[in-house]
């Protein structure tokens, strides 16, 4: 079986916990596409080449996480040859036998337009930087400007701009607990799976 949860939004709406989620319930492969960027930031050095030797190693580094590393990713991923050398290996992803789970900014209308399942997971940006500065900690106002700046980036940049597709469920977390956000993403998977 061939099916694709694609799941994007802004940084901290809750997409990596509600793709983590709903993989689980499902027993689907995950691939969190930020990862990818992540690590070709991190690796350093020339971003293309960064991005056409990748490894799966190369996404099990401790760093990728970091608040430096979300913003490096950012940048890398305005390159549109960093993009183009990275956007294969996740279509494989999505549409390998077994179901898939993708989470990051452009898989329902970038990567994976044909995703069995488009979800758009969002919140306030005063949410969202609420929950990156309890996750991370330092100046609160600092953190909510950075991710202003990432949202502007993100999506204003040419390439593969983030928003919602047309078809796409949208979720908006700044008022859900992570238990009701993960209930309505499977609700909405379950429903598609079983044809209604």
């Amino acid at each position: 079986m061939i099916f694709t949860v694609a799941i994007d939004g802004p940084a901290a709406a809750g997409k990596g916990t509600i793709s983590r989620a709903v993989a689980d319930r499902f027993g689907f492969p995950h691939l969190d596409t930020g990862l990818l960027y992540r690590a070709v930031a991190v690796k350093g050095g020339d971003p293309v080449e960064a991005a056409q030797h990748l490894t799966p190693e190369d996404l099990c580094r401790d760093d990728l996480r970091s608040l430096e590393a979300g913003q490096a990713a950012s940048r890398v991923a305005a390159v549109p040859e960093v993009r183009a050398a990275l956007v294969a290996f996740q279509r494989r992803f999505a549409r390998s036998e077994g179901g898939a789970v993708l989470d990051g900014r452009d898989i329902g209308t970038v990567i994976c337009p044909e995703a069995e399942v488009k979800l758009y997971v969002t919140a306030s940006p005063e949410v969202r930087a609420h929950r990156r500065w309890l996750e991370l900690g330092g100046d609160a106002a600092r953190v909510l400007a950075e991710v202003r700046e990432r949202d502007a980036r993100d999506m204003g940049r040419a390439d593969a701009p983030l928003r919602p597709a047309a078809d796409a469920v949208l979720i908006d977390t700044s008022d859900l607990g992570i238990d009701e956000a993960v209930a309505a993403a499977v609700a909405i998977v379950a429903a598609r799976l079983s044809g209604t």
